[in-house]
């Protein structure tokens, strides 16, 4: 069929746990909109799901929270393409997108830094320097 669904390094969503579902789809194709099942919508009950591990999964349901159908499924749709083939592969590469997104590991905390003494007296200097230098551009006085 298609290439497996990889997150992230090894992991990968085995096809067991895919459904797919097509109907048809708006857009170009003339006549052959009217006739074949070119829209594909790929659900992964992500709640239920085996393949990742107990933290990723956790990372991954609460961050999309907001996108989970009943909480625990992933829905994906695409219909851009004229073909199934092509459509189903879009709705596969998004839901890796999707997923690899919502399992990476949170951003390393900022920390806190001040700037070193010298550094905030250059640039004092340096606002005075230019303040002196445009105070000497006014106009010349007539006597």
């Amino acid at each position: 069929m298609t290439e497996p669904i990889r997150v992230r390094g090894s992991v990968v969503v085995p096809d067991a746990e895919l459904v797919w579902r097509f109907s048809r789809s708006s857009g170009p194709g003339g006549q052959h909109v009217n006739t074949s099942d070119t829209q594909v919508e790929l659900r992964y009950d992500l709640a239920a799901s085996q393949a990742l591990p107990p933290v990723w999964k956790e990372r991954a349901l609460e961050r999309l929270a907001g996108r989970l159908v009943d909480g625990r499924v992933l829905v994906v749709r695409a219909s851009e393409h004229r073909s199934q083939w092509r459509n189903r592969e879009v709705a596969a590469a998004r839901l890796a997108s999707l997923l690899g997104e919502a399992t990476a590991p949170p951003p390393k905390a900022r920390r806190a830094t001040k700037p070193s003494r010298g550094m905030v007296e250059r640039r004092l200097d340096d606002k005075r320097r230019r303040a002196g230098l445009k105070q000497t551009r006014g106009r010349v006085k007539d006597f």
